[in-house]
């Protein structure tokens, strides 16, 4: 592993757009990844990306995924994957962890793009095998083609409980209901349909209870609950389900922003803790970048804006800018507000609103 002016923490979809927007002015990034496969959540996604053409609509993720790695393969841009970064010292050196050897690498600039965690609820059996966060369902699906289970409660509608709950029905596994805690489903209401259309109930204002079980899950009981989010009193139900799965939402991968210093702010709208960054993606830490998830939980395609913004952002940090280069700023700049334009980018916006009001 050799040492770079830029380094990319993450192959997600914003990391592999942060290299090719970085390679196109010249510079020569480095993308380290932990997994086998870069991608990040492209690889798991086999829906159809929706908005413009520009922004790949129509196309599944998993396939853009596919075109971001052949893309990098063919500028030469050096990938390490199976490599971890585990530590950020106060002279700028990283420590990379890869093969149980441990690198220093000191770049002059770094993007942070290490996307987001899966946010879990407790209750009564939770930890019993068949309890299952969504993203690992859909890893198991779509990666390994391996199903989880036969009949399903998918607990959490927004567009990850929706989208999950049409591909497990796609791969023959009953979904017996989709429950939310909210008054209202919380996704796209063209992906409820699809599981609507099909017989699946979506209760709103629903909660689960307790799963059971000797060794794994065998059921799970529900119930209503008011507005205060307490359970209604005879509304109790029990589902004979062997899988649990928790689309509950992700929280944002911060560590490496704490220890590096960058202004950390609590923002709801955008998952939680995020790191203040300027127009072009930069913390308040120099040099330090961030994008995607972990500036705050989005779509992908707003993640491969954003990466596309910090790699422009560090040629402007490490070479100066220059007309040619505000000009691809202000494209990107455009087209990601254009993304953010309609009412499914509005807690985005506000969010990254109040997030900019924040700069000390």
């Amino acid at each position: 592993m050799t040492n770079t002016d830029f380094l990319i923490i993450g192959g997600g979809p914003a990391g592999l757009m942060a290299a090719l927007s970085a390679s196109e002015f010249g510079l020569e990034p480095l993308i380290i990844d932990e997994n086998q496969s870069i991608g990040g959540q492209l690889i798991k996604q086999t829906h159809m990306f929706f908005g413009s053409k520009a922004e790949r609509a129509g196309t599944r993720g998993f396939e853009i995924g596919l075109e971001l790695e052949q893309e990098i393969g063919k500028r030469n841009i050096s990938i390490e994957r199976q490599a971890s970064a585990v530590g950020y010292y106060p002279d700028g050196t990283l420590a990379v962890q890869q093969n149980e050897k441990v690198t220093p690498l000191k770049p002059k600039a770094i993007l942070v793009a290490t996307g987001a965690s899966e946010n879990f609820v407790s209750f009564s059996g939770s930890d019993l095998p068949g309890v299952y966060g969504a993203g690992a369902v859909q890893t198991l699906m779509n990666v390994y083609g391996i199903k989880p289970g036969h009949s399903v409660l998918m607990v959490g509608s927004g567009n990850i409980g929706l989208i999950v709950s049409y591909q497990l029905m796609q791969a023959g596994v009953e979904v017996k209901a989709v429950i939310e805690g909210l008054p209202k489903i919380g996704g796209y209401l063209v992906h409820a349909s699809k599981i609507a259309r099909a017989g699946v109930p979506i209760l709103t204002r629903h909660t689960i209870l307790n799963a059971f079980g000797e060794e794994q899950v065998s059921g799970a009981v529900i119930s209503k609950i008011d507005d205060k989010w307490q359970t209604i009193e005879g509304t109790q139900q029990t589902l004979e389900v062997d899988t649990i799965c928790l689309a509950v939402g992700l929280s944002p991968l911060t560590e490496l922003l704490w220890q590096a210093g960058c202004q950390m702010n609590y923002i709801p709208e955008l998952g939680g803790q995020v790191a203040w960054h300027d127009d072009l993606m930069m913390t308040t830490a120099p040099g330090i970048f961030t994008a995607g998830d972990v500036s705050g939980i989005e779509e992908a395609s707003t993640a491969m804006l954003e990466g596309e913004l910090a790699g422009l952002g560090a040629v402007k940090f490490l070479r100066g800018g220059s007309k040619e280069l505000q000009c691809r700023i202000d494209d990107t700049t455009c087209r990601l507000a254009g993304l953010r334009a309609g009412p499914f980018g509005q807690k985005a916006r506000e969010g990254k609103c109040k997030l900019a009001e924040c700069r000390r």
